[in-house]
């Protein structure tokens, strides 16, 4: 099974040497990059926010293993739904998903449901791909659309991860895409922002739902990312760092709506 691209030649170039270019024309270089447990990468168009997925990415080591974490906005599919055997389309080729950690992920949470249909609209995890071809070049990855929000559900498949990371012989690095919060001013936004921020960087799974749903945050993926939180404690995870952080009116010169967008890493 081959999962087409649904935001090629809108949130990112269609053809492959504009994308690597606009890739390139956004990386850092770093002289000794972060062993993290995961990232938190935005998943809007690159023109917004592709020089914040890029610092993330390049600031930490990339292994040969993934597993991207998003949320659902087509509201398809099951709750946590894990993107079966196949490969993913972008212009750069196809990356392959990585079958023997779906099994083990599959094994260890009870809560995750193979399914396709979540993933074919759904561009949160597919903007992240680009990055990984242009980065880690051979690559596998697991892909997980999250829909539920019930922190008991996130916490178990937090767990379920963690349980599955300690079993592979080549730990991967967890990527929760989310974007911050949306369509406030940018004061408003950096505000807010600021009380999900603090929780991520505090690896506090429990405060950053709580502070989300509390104080109405648009983090979209507050869910995948409370869930990756979840697994980075379990895993011996103590801090987080702010890697960038920026908001679509740097790019549209309009400060009164924006949608913000965090780079940050756990480890």
């Amino acid at each position: 099974m081959i999962r087409e691209p649904v935001v090629s030649g809108t949130f990112y170039p269609g053809d492959p040497r504009a994308l690597m270019r606009t890739i390139d024309s956004y990386l850092v270089k770093v002289d000794a990059p972060i062993r993290a447990k995961a990232v938190v990468a935005p998943h809007a168009g690159y023109v917004y926010s592709g020089a914040v997925a890029a610092a993330v990415f390049s600031s930490v080591a990339l292994p040969p293993r993934f597993i991207i974490l998003g949320p659902n906005h087509t509201g398809r599919g099951a709750a946590m739904a894990l993107y079966p055997a196949g490969q993913w389309r972008t212009p750069l080729g196809t990356a392959p998903v990585d079958e023997e950690m779906n099994a083990r992920l599959l094994d260890e949470c009870r809560l995750l449901r193979e399914d396709p249909a979540a993933h074919a609209r759904e561009h949160s995890l597919e903007v992240q791909i680009p990055f990984l071809q242009r980065l880690a070049f051979e690559f596998r990855f697991s892909a997980i659309c999250v829909a539920a929000t019930e922190y008991d559900g996130l916490e178990q498949l937090g767990h379920a991860l963690a349980r599955a990371i300690r079993s592979m012989s080549e730990p991967p690095l967890i990527v929760a895409s989310s974007d911050m919060n949306h369509y406030e001013s940018a004061e408003v936004n950096r505000r807010k922002d600021q009380m999900a921020i603090d929780q991520v960087l505090a690896v506090n799974p429990a405060g950053l739902h709580r502070a989300v749903l509390e104080n109405d945050i648009g983090m979209c993926g507050f869910a995948p990312t409370v869930a990756a939180l979840v697994c980075c404690r379990d895993l011996g995870a103590t801090k987080g760092e702010l890697i960038r952080y920026s908001h679509s009116g740097e790019v549209t010169g309009d400060d009164s709506e924006v949608v913000s967008y965090a780079g940050m890493v756990v480890h």
